[in-house]
């Protein structure tokens, strides 16, 4: 076959992959991202946030969502498109003008390795960094409080454990009638009301001071009730908020290089495993080398069939059924990495079998289209009798 036409079908193959696979990625992102947006809108709009910091918060989680998705996109655009093509037999033709099973599944490794190089941008550089600044803007839009309390006649939930009302605000900034619930401590639930408060800006973080009102502490395990009148209270709302940004630090925020040249003192103080911080650095590179193998496995699948009235069915089902066990191979890594530093490079055992798998079924795929051509009938010679 001409080495011309031969470039014509990789560049057709990997065309078709591009195109399949940008679609079922939009799909796949888009009902991610349309879950992930329902989350976020009730906890920022509906606390009092505007459209543009829902909007930053959601497009700061789709590289996350991306590396989820993407590897199953791959997958599925490369079963889509073989099976097509043996539907339709074109890859027939192609074999039978000579190209072998490892030649046709050249274009499969070209869109693998652009996969991989995808993934691997996305989980070492691109997530983490949105993931940063994720937490960054969620620390701030905690320490906001203004917003969330400047909204009259609803009682809303600034933070975890507390209530508040406010009949109205008037254009000072003063609240009117606050009704304020404390049930941060689980043992005791404090109860202000005061006719006038003011929300103020300290150095300690926001402040609010309470005129004229009344405060009722009920004690959970005496089942008291103690009530105090007080001329001016303020309470310290700062406080909350440094107790919700102690523990911001997350592997996911961290870049690659920090996890894997992390040691001890360093996961200490971040409050982190050491072991869980390498096997996730070394994850993120082995994710990347995974990716590949994938749509290989599946194209090479469906080329171990002949013809059937069940058409590719089985072959396809086989695809699905040979990626559990590696991810089941991850699973058993990660367990056992996670509480043996000495462990991180068991991340690189799935991407390991994954290509020792896709060889084999290559080589079984090539194997098996020798045996069929060997069976072949031979063609009678002209003028026999």
């Amino acid at each position: 076959m001409e080495e011309r036409s031969v470039g014509r079908y990789d560049r057709y193959i990997l065309s078709q992959l591009v195109v399949l696979f940008g679609f079922f990625s939009l799909v796949l992102i888009s009902v991610y991202w349309i879950n992930e947006a329902v989350d976020l809108f009730d906890s920022l709009v509906a606390d009092g946030q505007t459209l543009r910091v829902f909007l930053e918060f959601t497009a700061l989680t789709l590289p996350q969502i991306m590396m989820m998705v993407l590897p199953v996109a791959g997958l599925v655009a490369t079963l889509y498109i073989f099976n097509r093509l043996i539907g339709e037999s074109e890859l027939v033709v192609l074999q039978t003008a000579g190209l072998s099973a490892a030649r046709l599944l050249r274009p499969v490794l070209i869109f693998g390795l652009l996969l991989g190089l995808l993934v691997g941008v996305l989980g070492n550089f691109l997530a983490p960094v949105a993931r940063g600044q994720f937490i960054d803007r969620s620390a701030d839009v905690q320490a906001d409080l203004t917003g969330r309390f400047l909204r009259e006649g609803q009682f809303i939930h600034p933070t975890a454990g507390l209530s508040v009302y406010v009949r109205e605000i008037t254009e000072q900034g003063e609240f009117r009638d606050l009704f304020l619930q404390d049930r941060v401590d689980p043992a005791t639930e404090t109860t202000y009301t005061a006719p006038r408060a003011l929300l103020l800006e300290a150095s300690s973080g926001p402040q609010l001071v309470m005129f004229d009102g009344l405060a009722q502490t009920y004690d959970v395990t005496t089942q008291r009730l103690t009530t105090v009148l007080f001329t001016s209270f303020t309470y310290d709302l700062g406080a909350l908020i440094a107790d919700q940004a102690s523990a911001r630090t997350e592997l996911r925020a961290l870049s690659t290089r920090v996890l894997i040249g992390a040691d001890a003192e360093l996961a200490a103080a971040m409050g982190l495993s050491l072991a869980q911080m390498r096997f996730v650095g070394h994850d993120r590179i082995a994710r990347a080398l995974f990716v590949i193998f994938p749509p290989l496995i599946a194209a090479a699948c469906l080329m171990l069939g002949g013809f059937s009235r069940f058409g590719v069915w089985p072959q396809i089902l086989l695809a699905v059924v040979l990626i559990i066990p590696l991810q089941m191979v991850w699973n058993a890594a990660e367990a056992s990495a996670i509480r043996n530093v000495d462990l991180q490079l068991l991340a690189y055992v799935q991407p390991l079998l994954a290509a020792g798998l896709a060889g084999g079924l290559t080589l079984l795929a090539m194997a098996r289209k020798r045996k069929r051509r060997d069976r072949a009938p031979a063609r009678p010679q002209a003028g026999a009798a």
